[in-house]
């Protein structure tokens, strides 16, 4: 390394700022066959390989390269000659060894460590460390076990031992009889293969027990143990109990007590990503429940499992997070004890960046990263063709820096395989990458001379690829002339392609692209024609035909006419075969002798080479009409009958046939049949559509999903409507699959700066196509070619850690199930979280200050420091005060996002107080956070024009005086020089005579305003002013009378209406004066009524039914003029209507009396006494004549 400390870093910093993107060699078979390139390893056995003994031994590896690639290999550390050895050979084209045996030799002898090397001209790449061994499987130690005494209620704990193999073998308990141990919470296996007896029964002295360990290859058997329980007492006769586990016995009970592991705490270190299994076994009566929980959180989620009836925590995928102090609690009902175990995780190396191949061209500059993390900090050792880079030969331009190897101006013959191996005390990982110096003139990649056809007005893509090493540079000319095409109508990507946005006509031509570079030029031509699309501008309709009947679809094209132009027609989505009843001419389709079957959805479709349009129309059939209609027929359509007797057969693995009876159409025919089924497992109750049949079928073979238990129904359409949904079929259950849907919505995002969260939508209950649904999840960094990382999950999410900040990833999710893997997705592009943005922007500064904007400028960040997807420039803003004496302001912060990647940035921040003192700084923000603040701008806005006053209003109305009030502006923008009046009559809607002005001073806030006319409405303007101008207007209208809601009105005299009414008030009076006219006379001519009191006229007393009424309301008051007895009543006359002839019949009560008393009214015209009556009022002279 260079210098130290500030120097060195600014020495890396300098040299990394000039590397160049590396070449990306396409996988085109000429290229690859004529470029040189280094071997590169691409199979190899697993690090530690554990062999079968009675097979041969084969250790692969496999390499590719130009040239061919030449193997060797290592064993121990010394080379390994293979020619030397007669059971040792290497297949052909390949490094793979066999290693033979026959009867009676030592596959052992051949156990090592083996490391293959892969080497031609270019350079020499390395295996990792494969190390071999012969798998074992030792014989038990020949022991006889004693028999094992215990007495009833004591725990126990049967040793098992078994022999150390090679895999270490996996163990289970049996009898004698190769009966399998029955475990509960009371007696289970532990980790380590012993058999634990919380307490001991006497029933457990049954059988004997047997520990079996089953290796890779064999099953061995240990000497049974057999126990003897001894009872505390004897059995009761009167108080035994058969189905108690100890026969009615008193056992004593115990406080738990740990028998795995002992004491009170204990330690455990776990690696990375391995399992963590933690043990806790309790002895006690009753048998103890064991708990978990973590001190200072809880359990891992998600990753946690209890086992072996809580015995047992198991902590799958384990992470740095998963450290800590873990506690078991064993319980009964005599007490509780509590183990704690400290659990360390440490880490092997893993991969942060891994070194991929670099192809650069002369002079070029690059580099190689290798990074790496683990618990503890690994060591990073480079080598270069499998020795250490500090023992090779020098190399001009290369240069070690940490975990980086720059390379500075490459030449042709510093080609290189290098390997990085990251190594601590718990593994290692090796990688090789190549460095390959490529020099190639540039090339096409494309077919030559193409000719593309286009539609006009679409968008259109010519390809042109192309390379070469340098990368050439890439132009595109239209006809031979001109510049190269870039820009407007035209854009150029990296890739060569030239996208023309929207091909016109003029577009036409011979287009040629041509890739130049310092080795030479290549150029391709693109014949590109425009044409017309293809359009069908008539197409069918829906029609109604009687049977027997012609019907003529129609379907007109238009296409351009240098194509070749094809028609066809289906009916119902199946292709329609033409015969003498259908004929097809040039531009429609003719059904002759319409059929019931002819009914459907005829579709045209017009398409070229380049093109297609279709349209469709449907065809209903209708029945024959009757010469002798029946009474039916008379009758309105209605709905159909619900099918009937629905049937399944012919049952396949997705599919089965049903089949129904219609019911009836009532006059309507049928047109479609829509199957429904319902669903009982997952969602019971509710009928979704399945599929819908024309109206001629009732059997028809429904394709279904598998692990489905199905109900159909069927439902009739007519053209009324449906009919009520057939009775359910009997179910009918597919066998199960493996998913069929690929999981939709997957996504990757970081939800904190070193993981990213991939997620997606779970299968629906329809989908899941069998038990036991998975999700089998791949990632890998979008910018290198290392191998897919993969995980299987039952969630609909995973969150993979430890990733660098803002990274992009390739994801891809499968669904799988018990019945195996369904579909992969699509490859999507997902990001690692982001972190906080470390560079702020610099230099912010103003411009072109005016009242209400300012202009910003300011140096932009470096992309790579935002550490995130950049958003945007988040400008920070407040007003510090004003410029006008004691105005209060509010200082609240305002933002203000500006998008920009120019390399000088600026903008406009509008929408400012004028005449106030700024405050501003800016921060570059991603998707989540935002940097360090820049530089702190002040800055003071111009002086503008006020706001309008607070309010305006007239306090107060005289006969030609107005008092106005108002209230200075709340934002005066400046130093208020006065206030402005103007005032204006207005007659209806149009303004009359000029505007009159008045202005005050700006400590003035109140007015009396004399108008020059008083019958008027006025219209009034207020506004402040400051030097820059007079602010915003408020306004106010006032009428000088109350009754001003005729102002705007034509004079009411005049109005056709009001002339109307009041001539007919006038008529009105008229007639009343005439009635009492003649009331008047009336009253004269019958003086009997001052001798007696007669009734009424018969008209007088009519009521408004006809009838006469001769109960008034006055019948109980004293007549005028009339005498009063002593005892104060009424004294009635001797005269009867009887004796004037003009009553009829009279009508009496039951004491003979008269039923009818004579009345008279109350009116004034009538006062007894006086011969000649008073005038009367109108209204009882209108009443006089009902």
């Amino acid at each position: 390394m260079w210098g130290q400390g500030g120097v060195s870093a600014l020495v890396v910093s300098l040299l990394l700022s000039t590397c160049t993107v590396a070449i990306e060699v396409p996988q085109d078979p000429k290229i690859l066959q004529e470029m040189m390139q280094p071997p590169t390893i691409v199979k190899q056995s697993v690090k530690n390989y554990i062999v079968d003994p009675r097979d041969n031994i084969l250790i692969e590896c496999e390499a590719k390269g130009n040239p061919q690639p030449d193997f060797s290999w290592r064993r121990n550390g010394k080379f390994f000659n293979i020619g030397k050895d007669p059971r040792v050979s290497m297949r052909k084209r390949s490094g793979t060894l066999e290693i033979s045996f026959r009867s009676g030799e030592r596959p052992e002898d051949y156990e090592g460590e083996y490391q293959c090397f892969a080497n031609n001209n270019l350079g020499v790449a390395l295996s990792h460390k494969i190390q071999l061994h012969v798998s074992k499987a030792p014989l038990w130690p020949k022991e006889q076990p004693k028999p094992v005494s215990v007495t009833e209620g004591s725990p126990l704990v049967l040793p098992c031992n078994p022999p150390p193999g090679l895999p270490p073998p996996t163990t289970f308990w049996m009898s004698s009889t190769m009966t399998s141990i029955e475990q509960d919470q009371r007696v289970s296996m532990g980790l380590s293969g012993d058999l634990y007896f919380s307490h001991v029964l006497s029933r457990d002295a049954q059988t004997d027990y047997s520990c079996n360990a089953r290796f890779l290859f064999t099953i061995q058997q240990k000497n049974p143990f057999t126990l003897r329980v001894h009872t505390t007492e004897g059995y009761n006769e009167t108080s035994y109990n058969i189905s108690a586990p100890s026969g009615g016995r008193a056992i004593p009970e115990s406080t738990p007590s740990f028998l795995s592991p002992l004491g009170t705490e204990s330690s455990k270190t776990v690696l990375r990503d391995q399992q963590l299994l933690l043990e806790c076994i309790a002895a006690g009566r009753p048998t103890p429940t064991i708990s978990w929980f973590k001190k200072g959180g809880e359990l891992p989620e998600n990753k946690a499992t209890l086992e072996n009836f809580n015995k047992t925590l198991r902590v799958s995928g384990v992470s740095e997070e998963d450290a800590g102090e873990y506690v078991c609690m064993a319980t009964n009902r005599l007490g509780s004890i509590r183990h704690a175990i400290s659990v360390q995780v440490k880490a092997a190396p893993y991969w942060l960046d891994k070194p991929t191949n670099l192809v650069l061209a002369p002079d070029e500059n690059g580099r190689l990263v290798c990074r790496a993390n683990g618990n503890p900090k690994p060591t990073i050792q480079w080598l270069v063709n499998g020795l250490p880079l500090n023992s090779s030969l020098p190399s001009h331009g290369r240069q070690l820096l940490g975990d980086t190897i720059l390379f500075r101006s490459v030449q042709m013959g510093s080609s290189a395989v290098y390997q990085c191996n990251a190594s601590n005390q718990h593994g290692y990982l090796l990688a090789n990458a190549f460095l390959n110096v490529l020099d190639m003139p540039p090339r096409m990649l494309g077919p030559k001379n193409q000719v593309i056809k286009v539609i006009v007005n679409n968008r259109t893509f010519l390809d042109c690829p192309f390379f070469g090493s340098p990368l050439p540079e890439l132009r595109w000319f239209k006809n031979g002339q001109g510049s190269g095409l870039d820009g407007g109508h035209y854009r150029v990507y990296i890739n060569g392609t030239l996208e023309i946005k929207r091909t016109r006509a003029e577009d036409e031509g011979t287009y040629t692209c041509v890739a130049n570079s310092i080795l030479g030029t290549a150029e391709n031509q693109v014949q590109l024609q425009v044409k017309e699309p293809t359009r069908i501008v008539r197409a069918p309709e829906h029609q109604s035909a009687v049977r027997g009947s012609t019907v003529r679809l129609d379907c007109k094209v238009k296409a351009d006419p240098s194509l070749a132009l094809s028609v066809s027609w289906s009916k119902d989505d199946a292709p329609l075969h033409l015969g003498w009843r259908f004929r097809k001419d040039e531009d429609s389709l003719t059904i002759s002798d319409v059929q019931e079957g002819d009914e459907g959805t005829y579709t045209c479709t017009a398409w070229t080479s380049i093109d297609r349009d279709e349209a469709s129309g449907r065809v209903t059939v209708l029945e024959q009409a009757s010469l002798h209609p029946s009474v039916s027929s008379a009758l309105p359509p209605e709905r159909p009958d619900a099918p009937t007797d629905l049937e399944l057969s012919d049952p396949a693995a997705r599919s089965v046939r049903l089949t129904w009876i219609p019911g009836n159409d009532h006059r309507s025919p049928i047109t479609e049949f829509l199957v429904q089924f319902e669903e009982d497992q997952w969602e019971p109750g509710v009928w979704r559509d399945l599929s819908s049949y024309p109206g001629d079928h009732n059997s028809v073979i429904l394709q279904l999903s598998p692990f489905i238990n199905y109900h159909f129904r069927v439902i009739a359409i007519n053209g009324v409507g449906r009919s009520e949904p057939s009775l359910p079929s009997l179910p009918y259950k597919t066998s199960g699959a493996a998913p069929d849907v690929i999981p939709r919505g997957l996504r990757g995002w970081g939800s904190s700066k070193d993981n990213m969260e991939i997620s997606w939508e779970p299968l629906s209950d329809l989908e899941r196509n069998g038990p036991d649904l998975h999700y089998s999840v791949w990632w890998r960094r979008s910018d290198s070619s290392d191998d897919w990382t993969n995980v299987t999950t039952e969630a609909s999410r995973y969150v993979v850690t430890n990733t660098p900040t803002y990274i992009p990833y390739d994801v891809k999710v499968q669904a799988l199930n018990r019945f195996g893997h369904g579909p992969e997705s699509n490859v999507v592009v997902g990001y690692s979280g982001e972190d906080v943005p470390d560079s702020p922007p610099t230099n912010l500064r103003v411009s072109k200050v005016d009242s209400t904007r300012v202009h910003l400028h300011w140096t932009p960040v470096d992309m790579s420091s935002v550490h995130g997807h950049f958003k945007e420039y988040k400008l920070y803003f407040w007003r510090e005060s004003s410029l006008v004496p004691g105005l209060a302001v509010s200082q609240e912060k305002l933002t203000k996002g500006f998008y920009s990647t120019a390399a000088e940035p600026s903008a406009v921040l509008l929408d400012l107080v004028p005449f106030s003192h700024y405050h501003m700084y800016m921060v570059v923000a991603n998707s989540r956070y935002e940097g360090p603040p820049s530089n702190t701008v002040r800055f003071s806005t111009k002086e503008g024009v006020p706001d309008a006053p607070q309010y305006f209003r007239v306090k107060r109305k005289g006969l030609d005086t107005l008092l106005l009030e108002w209230d200075k502006p709340e934002e005066p923008n400046g130093i208020l020089i006065g206030y402005q009046l103007k005032y204006q009559a207005v007659n209806g809607s149009s303004r009359g005579g000029r505007p009159l002005l008045e202005t005050f001073l700006p400590n003035v806030t109140d007015f009396t305003l004399r108008l020059p006319e008083r019958a008027a409405r006025y219209k009034l303007y207020l506004s402040a002013r400051t030097q820059v101008g007079s602010g915003e207007v408020l306004a106010e209208d006032v009428a000088l009378f109350t009754n001003e809601a005729y102002m705007d009105q034509v004079d009411i005299a005049t109005q056709g209406w009001f002339i109307g009414l009041m001539c007919a008030m006038a008529l009105l009076i008229l007639i009343l004066l005439i009635v009492c006219f003649i009331k008047r006379s009336r009253g004269g001519k019958y003086p009997v009524r001052d001798k007696k009191d007669l009734p009424l006229d018969p008209v007088d007393q009519k009521d408004q039914d006809g009838s006469f009424d001769y109960h008034s309301d006055e019948d109980n008051k004293p007549l005028q003029g009339s005498q009063t007895s002593l005892d104060g009543n009424v004294k009635e006359s001797d005269d009867s209507l009887v004796d004037y002839n003009e009553g009829g019949d009279g009508q009496f009560n039951e004491d003979g009396s008269f039923i009818g008393q004579y009345t008279v009214r109350k009116d004034k015209d009538e006062t007894e006494g006086n011969e000649s009556s008073e005038a009367t009022s109108p209204v009882n002279a209108i009443y006089s004549l009902a």
